[in-house]
């Protein structure tokens, strides 16, 4: 495995706990509001066993699993390294590719070894849809959850740039290790985020190089820095990541494998907040200042920092979406909302 680069040396740990059973693992993940590492909590996986084998074993391991289908994968140039991110012209610096799981991981195979092979990497997948019978081969035994979905991460080694996820994520590390080096959400500035319109995976990505990073160019990177926090986890190990901390991601082996589970906290008929930046973008931001001035008002007023000023001089049954919303309200407010977007 690579030695650290001189960034990581000298930033906080992730804090480590033990768990005893998946009800142990239950009660951390609901009390705890910070990032925390379990180590070896999926060690007994078949899926870490056989990457102890080489990668040649996991390959098989995984295609005896795979659907007979087009998986969507990045590939970069050869020679171009392990990073993902935007070339000088500020498009994708790899391409999107689709084959079946057997020609890529042949591809995988054939270069392996090799300085100057291009990344391939899976990425996000849905594991019962591309892999069914893989997540009851290898379990994890979480309790109910809002959306909880299962995706699988397969590649060669990738740097992926700081971002952060709504939803709350406990990664688990099958094959290879990996790097995180992670951020609360108040340092989102810090971070220097780049186009919400262009992105390698749907969400803005830290332009700051984190092998390289240019003080001069993201001088407030190092205030950044001071709140970070880093682990490396091995075969076996999870980490959990909080909704929008953000996390900046190394697969430092040639071949590795990560499997993570998501959920949300708020109800899954309330709307992506991230839609609505999109549309105060469209219908706020460029305004003059004294109209901006008057929306942030407005916004503070109804959205945070309601209060009983809001409503108690509207009377009872006359407070529409000012209410708390409810599955029916916010469907008549979506509705609305599409509407109104497409006049």
């Amino acid at each position: 495995m690579p030695d650290p680069a001189d960034l990581f040396d000298g930033l906080r740990p992730v804090p480590e706990i033990t768990v005893a059973d998946c009800w142990a693992l239950d009660h951390a993940l609901a009390a705890s509001a910070e990032p925390f590492v379990v180590r070896g909590l999926v060690a007994d996986w078949p899926l870490v066993a056989e990457g102890g084998k080489g990668p040649a074993n996991t390959r098989a391991y995984l295609a005896g699993f795979a659907r007979d289908t087009d998986f969507t994968y990045a590939e970069g140039a050869p020679g171009a390294g392990a990073r993902i991110f935007y070339d000088d012209a500020m498009a994708m610096n790899h391409r999107t590719r689709r084959a079946r799981i057997g020609a890529i991981f042949a591809a995988m195979a054939a270069d392996e070894g090799q300085a100057d092979a291009p990344l391939r990497y899976i990425a996000s997948t849905d594991v019962p849809r591309f892999f069914p019978g893989l997540a009851e081969a290898n379990p994890m035994p979480l309790g109910p959850r809002e959306g909880l979905a299962a995706t699988i991460w397969i590649g060669t080694a990738t740097r992926v740039a700081a971002h952060c996820d709504e939803p709350d994520n406990l990664v688990c590390t099958a094959v290879g290790h990996r790097r995180f080096t992670l951020f609360p959400p108040d340092q989102f500035a810090n971070l220097y985020p780049g186009p919400l319109d262009n992105t390698p995976g749907g969400r803005a990505i830290s332009m700051v190089d984190f092998h390289a990073p240019d003080f001069v160019r993201f001088p407030k990177f190092r205030e950044a820095l001071r709140h970070a926090r880093t682990v490396v986890l091995a075969p076996g190990d999870a980490l959990r990541i909080p909704s929008l901390w953000w996390h900046h991601v190394e697969a430092l082996d040639g071949f590795n494998v990560m499997i993570n589970y998501w959920w949300r906290t708020r109800p899954a008929w309330l709307a992506e907040p991230n839609d609505a930046l999109l549309a105060a973008l469209l219908a706020i931001r460029d305004l003059p200042a004294a109209d901006r001035a008057h929306w942030r008002q407005v916004f503070d007023h109804y959205v945070f920092a309601p209060g009983d000023g809001v409503t108690a001089h509207i009377p009872e049954g006359g407070r529409g979406i000012l209410d708390q919303l409810t599955p029916e309200t916010a469907g008549q407010l979506r509705a609305y909302l599409l509407r109104q977007l497409s006049r």
